[in-house]
């Protein structure tokens, strides 16, 4: 079967399967890419790929600059369109069965207290400029992201009616495509309650767009307008240590949770993790830090015994 046609079967295997748009455009792009890798060494149907192709377009990607990360969430997009072919029975065996997953760095980055400020800061300056909507707007999605941990895609499909004012909540359509309520904090209810009033008085209260975050159109802002506005504000900062991303701001919700002493089983709950095992991840790594938080602020300290 022609790799271009198995995997069109595939990429319509996964419509059929109600994935989100962004999964089912992670997908096409990662199998798009391998596909053209293939072409390049003449091999054209699914029954020619071989382990040691795809080892070598791994190491293709790692020499373009793929971190761990990357080439493991590109090989197992690649295992699960041949394990899709194995159950079409268009190959017997996934040629990608046993090629193991690249070691990942355990280094995480997240932003100091002092870079959110400066970030903050910088908005606060905008706002009294002729920018002062995108000053606002940008302000207030690095407050939802840095108070919530949401995901950039959560974010984006954030509406009005997902905050409930009175009992300080929010309703997240998650990764799992189910929606989910958490709580949020006073302060960020009256942040979003303000920036509410502002939309109104901007586009006129008739005309306020369903969606939380637009632009300056009141259209809907999408997540590459959102990343455009994290490299454009990345210049700006010139943050040597971090990358200025959505995700970063969610590892920081995080690390800022565990370092405060929350239990394991309130962070999955707030992060929305799928297991449990993957906080206890994010709480090994930054175990040390927290002990060294209940070093400096243990009351036995200050106690004279």
């Amino acid at each position: 079967m022609l790799l271009k046609f198995a995997i069109q079967d595939f990429l319509d295997d996964r419509i059929f399967k109600n994935l989100s748009p962004s999964t089912l455009q992670t997908y096409k792009d990662i199998l798009g890419q391998f596909q053209d890798f293939c072409n390049e060494n003449e091999v054209l149907n699914v029954q020619d790929v071989s382990p040691n192709l795809i080892k070598r377009y791994i190491i293709f990607c790692q020499k373009n600059g793929n971190n761990p990360t990357t080439t493991n969430t590109k090989l197992q997009r690649i295992k699960a369109f041949l394990n899709y072919m194995v159950e079409c029975e268009v190959i017997e065996k996934s040629p990608a069965q046993k090629i193991q997953r690249a070691k990942e760095d355990v280094k995480i980055d997240v932003f100091s207290d002092y870079q959110i400020k400066q970030m903050l800061n910088y908005y606060r300056r905008l706002k009294n400029r002729d920018k002062g909507f995108y000053a606002y707007r940008d302000y207030t999605i690095i407050l939802t992201l840095i108070s919530t941990g949401i995901r950039l895609s959560e974010m984006c499909s954030l509406k009005w009616h997902d905050i409930d004012f009175q009992s300080q909540t929010l309703s997240v359509f998650g990764k799992n495509r189910r929606k989910e309520t958490i709580p949020i904090t006073e302060k960020l209810v009256k942040e979003l309650s303000l920036f509410k009033v502002f939309c109104e008085q901007t586009f006129g209260s008739d005309k306020l767009n369903e969606y939380i975050f637009t632009n300056r159109h009141n259209k809907r802002l999408t997540a590459n307008a959102v990343q455009n506005i994290f490299k454009r504000l990345s210049k700006v900062m010139n943050f040597k240590d971090v990358r200025l991303s959505a995700h970063t701001f969610r590892h920081t919700f995080c690390q800022k949770c565990i370092q405060s002493g929350m239990s394991t089983f309130a962070v999955q709950k707030l992060m929305r993790h799928s297991s449990i095992s993957v906080t206890e991840r994010y709480a090994a790594m930054w175990g040390n830090d927290l002990k060294e938080q209940n070093d400096k602020y243990n009351p036995l300290n200050n106690l004279d015994v």
